[in-house]
């Protein structure tokens, strides 16, 4: 029996299913061969940046690009430390099981911003590497279990 996973909340689904079974989001079944990929140009990219002022938001930004159905939330980073995990104690709070409750530190250092993993189960990403330590730029994408980040400055 093949399975569908639902875009919300990655909950697997029988295929024949409309809706996920856990949170009641619409599942899309696509065709075969249909592409799903999207290739972009340089200035496609550019002109796709979003511009944090825009979103009312000042200083440096996590936004929530996919996971639990979160896409599009915005959490700014809020002064030297932001914590992020699974605790509702935590500045960016992901709630999933994928998440540990405290998952890991954005730290603000001077000029720089560095992502710091907290000893979580399943790991930090940055740029789809798995890291305890690294320098975020504008841009770079984070991945906390089943959550993906845009970085932006």
């Amino acid at each position: 029996m093949s399975h569908s996973y639902c875009p919300q909340c990655g909950f697997q689904n029988p295929e024949a299913a409309n809706f996920c079974a856990k949170c009641g989001a619409l599942l899309v079944h696509e065709e075969a061969g249909v592409e799903t990929t999207l290739a972009l140009t340089p200035d496609e990219v550019e002109e796709a940046r979003i511009d944090l002022g825009e979103l009312g938001i000042k200083g440096p930004a996590l936004v929530v690009r996919s996971g639990g159905g979160l896409a599009g939330e915005v959490f700014s980073a809020v002064g030297e430390r932001t914590t992020i995990g699974r605790s509702p104690d935590c500045d960016v709070f992901l709630d999933d099981v994928t998440v540990s409750r405290r998952h890991a530190t954005l730290v603000h250092d001077e000029s720089r911003f560095l992502l710091q993993d907290q000893g979580s189960l399943n790991g930090t990403f940055l740029n789809r590497h798995r890291i305890e330590s690294a320098e975020l730029a504008d841009g770079d994408e984070v991945q906390i279990g089943k959550y993906r980040l845009t970085f932006l400055t």
